[in-house]
């Protein structure tokens, strides 16, 4: 089964590649139903599969200027400590830790995915909804800690699902900042990702949830899968993409839901 990992992996990454949706809403799923990969070791070595490969598209955008970083702090001043702290929480407080929190992970999980499919088909019509109702004169000081709660909300679903930190972040960064354009919200929201899903993965690493042989057979499929599907993404419209996208999540997504 193990050759299969690194064709998993090239998959994954061709489809971020294509659409630029988060592998973790694809390759966490795969793992546990394609795979029987445990719900705990399949989001804790997702993190730090997503924390590598987003690296590259954090260098990628920080050289093009398209990465807000105070944006970024905002979020990961929310997020950080949320993931940690919910990762301490389950560990300590929840029978049989991370292992036994295996439902809470379904469900959760399922839940990201169905928000996720909801993000990336009404994404255009959110962000004119947004920058219809923006203020006039925004406020500094409430925008920010609206974007700090935002982090923190990221925290939480990420470090128990491993979703949440691509289109879900995305689409809350289009109602905070409305008139930013939107290759800089992605930008930022990409920076903020790495981070995040580092420091959960460390701390999946801590509790022991991580697969180490599973890690580097994904990442020799989906660096090269990531490349091809950028080559091949200006070839196929994203309109045809997104929605095939978006009900394969709500299929997986409603699967684990019912399941839990």
């Amino acid at each position: 089964m193990d050759f299969l990992y690194p064709v998993a992996g090239f998959v994954v990454g061709a489809i971020v590649g294509l659409t630029g949706v988060g592998g973790g809403s694809l390759m966490t799923p795969l793992l546990m139903l394609l795979f029987g990969v445990s719900p705990s070791v399949a989001v804790g070595t997702d993190l730090l599969y997503a924390s590598i490969t987003k690296s590259g598209g954090t260098l990628a955008h920080s050289l093009r200027g398209t990465v807000d970083w105070a944006i970024t702090r905002a979020l990961a001043l929310g997020s950080i400590p949320a993931a940690a702290l919910t990762l301490w929480v389950v560990h300590n407080f929840l029978p049989g830790g991370l292992e036994g929190a295996k439902g809470l992970i379904s469900f959760s999980l399922g839940i990201a995915l169905v928000l996720t499919s909801v993000a990336l088909v009404f994404r255009k019509k959110l962000q004119a909804f947004a920058l219809s109702r923006a203020p006039s004169q925004p406020n500094p000081r409430r925008t920010f800690a609206l974007t700090v709660l935002t982090g923190a909300i990221l925290g939480v679903l990420v470090s128990i699902s491993s979703v949440g930190a691509g289109a879900l972040g995305v689409t809350a960064l289009f109602f905070l900042y409305p008139s930013l354009p939107a290759h800089r919200i992605v930008g930022s929201d990409i920076a903020h990702a790495v981070p995040l899903t580092l420091v959960a993965g460390i701390g999946h690493w801590i509790v022991g949830t991580i697969d180490w042989m599973l890690l580097g057979s994904l990442l020799v499929g989906s660096l090269p899968g990531i490349w091809v599907g950028s080559l091949v993404s200006a070839k196929i419209p994203e309109k045809v993409l997104r929605p095939i996208l978006a009900g394969m999540l709500v299929l997986i997504g409603s699967k684990l839901i019912v399941a839990y």
